[in-house]
């Protein structure tokens, strides 16, 4: 199948899960991210907005920030094509919809931070493979932003249902090293090593 046969499939599937389902697996995969070493390690954590069918990430960002983890969202900039950090300190006060219908910080809350300062990126997709590679939306923000920041432990959060055989890989794509689903955490480093 192709990338947008794909995408489009993946969409339907996931729509079609009820808001109380969904409420329920987001919750299973924050707690296990708030359970891994790495998180518990890490100061600066870049995750995107979650959209209404997407893993829930407004509870991780707002559950961050209240136990003093520093937290950075994305700006789009489509002209450039490219993604930068901003750091965000009250979700329900500094963020208004943006492009893709995607929450995103108002002019006057942009702090600027540098992809250096990051430890971790939650990192979203419409499909993944457990060795880490992923079909994301199409616009190759992600992957651009992944290439330059190798050191980041890169994460995928996801629905179980979302993990497939196989998905198609370009040379650009980024794999991320761990994804999580509501049933379990993949070491897809581990994986990519035994050839899966």
């Amino acid at each position: 199948m192709d990338k947008k046969a794909l995408r489009e499939n993946m969409i339907k599937i996931r729509k079609n899960m009820s808001k109380g389902k969904r409420t329920i697996k987001s919750k299973e995969i924050k707690e296990k991210l708030f359970n891994l070493e790495e998180y518990k390690n890490a100061n600066f954590i870049f995750t995107f907005i979650s959209t209404e069918e997407e893993v829930n990430t407004h509870d991780i960002i707002r559950e961050s920030i209240s136990s003093g983890k520093r937290i950075g969202v994305p700006i789009t900039l489509p002209k450039e094509k490219k993604m930068i950090v901003s750091e965000i300190r009250d979700f329900d006060k500094e963020l208004e919809m943006g492009f893709y219908n995607i929450l995103a910080p108002k002019k006057e809350f942009i702090r600027e931070v540098s992809p250096e300062e990051i430890d971790i990126v939650l990192v979203p997709g419409l499909a993944f493979r457990e060795d880490g590679y992923r079909i994301g939306y199409g616009g190759g923000y992600y992957d651009r932003f992944l290439s330059n920041v190798e050191s980041v432990i890169k994460i995928g959060i996801c629905f179980e249902m979302q993990i497939l055989e196989d998905v198609p890989v370009d040379t650009y794509d980024v794999p991320v090293d761990l994804i999580i689903t509501e049933e379990r955490i993949i070491d897809c480093k581990n994986n990519r090593k035994k050839g899966r």
